[in-house]
């Protein structure tokens, strides 16, 4: 029964992204064929085949061990963090990065992050028919993350079309990071953050082409795809060093955001607890989200909590999402810990949005910028529809 709820969810969320789309007549349905069996067959292999179940062990044993190895370096500066019978959120899943981004960034200063990026790329353009730059961007944005991603591609994206610079936005809500991953394996299961993460890169091409569909011939493919970037590398250690200070911004603004965003919370739900004690936050947007959630999740009890978990992800962050579900994970079924997990594993929220817009009005021209900002809508519908399909995909396997 589960299994055929969770295919009529897929259905429907494809319909409705069909539905939203800016030009249904010039959607390729051939290639969103591909894309979706490339997504089942993702899930299948994943948790259906022994091979499929060790890779995703292997990878999860191999962050597990980068981040204990980590924590050796915390506990050299702060024993007294480390040592403890609980350490805090910011000892055991931030400062972590301190050593983690630094070693994903060497990864791509010495070439070999690119190399798997291009190669994985082009592997994913061939099977699916998708355009070579946007097949090579969805899979660039879940090992660099935003902003990185943008800066990284910003030559192509000064040459692309403004429909398609479009495209690349919407995609970028699905960002995750290979560095921040070390820190989700320490709050929810390693085994469905690992498969969230290429469910997102295909969901990424086939929700962004059905919305903001764009013909790109082939020549124009190869062009772009085969554009370099100018830019020179900085001496190693000049590179290493501000490697090491962007680790540190980053376990700060996400110290902030943290702080902030569970205080706002708290502060709405105290206003709204003055007219009734039983209106929170939570539960609003529980009610709003609740019909996706049971479609994924055909228990009550459990979609509505699952609910109020995507809702809350949409207008704070995944790690506030996380935290609160830590203690609780064991406490759901196994089909309701894999789709919550696969939800939540993107910066698909708000805040992304901001730092989007941002991003692109430094990189792109006005007039790219014009057509970005009248399409925010699209942005935010990606962002859910990408995380809704992931964790649909995700949830027919595990039951």
């Amino acid at each position: 029964m589960v299994v055929i709820i969770n295919i009529v969810a897929i259905v429907l969320f494809l319909a409705l992204a069909v539905l939203l789309s800016q030009n249904r007549r010039a959607i390729n349905k051939i290639t969103i064929a591909k894309l979706l069996a490339l997504n089942i067959f993702i899930g299948w292999f994943l948790t259906s085949f022994t091979i499929g179940r060790e890779i995703i062990i292997a990878v999860a044993d191999v962050f597990t061990a980068v981040v204990s190895i980590a924590y050796e370096g915390v506990a050299f500066a702060l024993p007294n963090w480390v040592n403890v019978p609980q350490m805090n959120f910011v000892t055991a899943v931030l400062l972590p990065l301190l050593m983690i981004v630094p070693m994903f960034d060497i990864l791509n200063y010495v070439g070999i992050m690119p190399f798997v990026i291009k190669w994985v790329g082009r592997a994913l353009s061939f099977v699916t028919g998708a355009p070579k730059f946007e097949s090579f961007f969805a899979v660039e944005m879940v090992v660099l993350g935003n902003p990185d991603v943008q800066a990284v591609s910003a030559t192509q994206l000064q040459k692309i079309s403004k429909q398609r610079c479009l495209t690349i936005v919407i995609m970028s809500m699905s960002c995750v990071s290979a560095a921040i991953v070390g820190s989700y394996i320490q709050m929810l299961p390693a085994e469905f953050i690992l498969m969230a993460i290429p469910l997102n890169v295909v969901n990424a091409l086939m929700i962004s082409h059905i919305l903001c569909p764009v013909e790109v011939s082939p020549e124009e493919d190869d062009a772009i795809f085969n554009t370099s970037s100018d830019e020179k590398k900085l001496p190693f250690f000049n590179f290493l060093g501000n490697s090491i200070l962007g680790a540190g911004k980053l376990v700060f603004i996400v110290t902030c955001m943290f702080i902030a965003f569970v205080s706002l919370a708290k502060l709405i739900n105290a206003g709204l607890a003055l007219i009734n004690p039983a209106i929170s936050l939570e539960a609003a947007l529980g009610l709003v989200m609740f019909p996706f959630a049971w479609l994924l999740v055909p228990d009550t009890a459990e979609a509505f909590q699952l609910a109020q978990f995507m809702g809350t992800k949409l207008i704070t962050n995944e790690f506030v999402v996380m935290l609160q579900a830590q203690p609780l994970i064991e406490t759901f079924s196994r089909h309701m810990q894999c789709v919550l997990t696969v939800f939540v594993t993107s910066f698909a929220n708000l805040g992304t949005v901001g730092i989007l817009l941002g991003t692109f009005s430094g990189i792109v021209s006005k007039e790219k910028n014009e057509l970005i900002s009248k399409n925010v809508k699209y942005i935010i519908i990606s962002g859910i529809m990408i995380s809704l399909m992931s964790a649909g995909i995700a949830g027919l396997f595990v039951q």
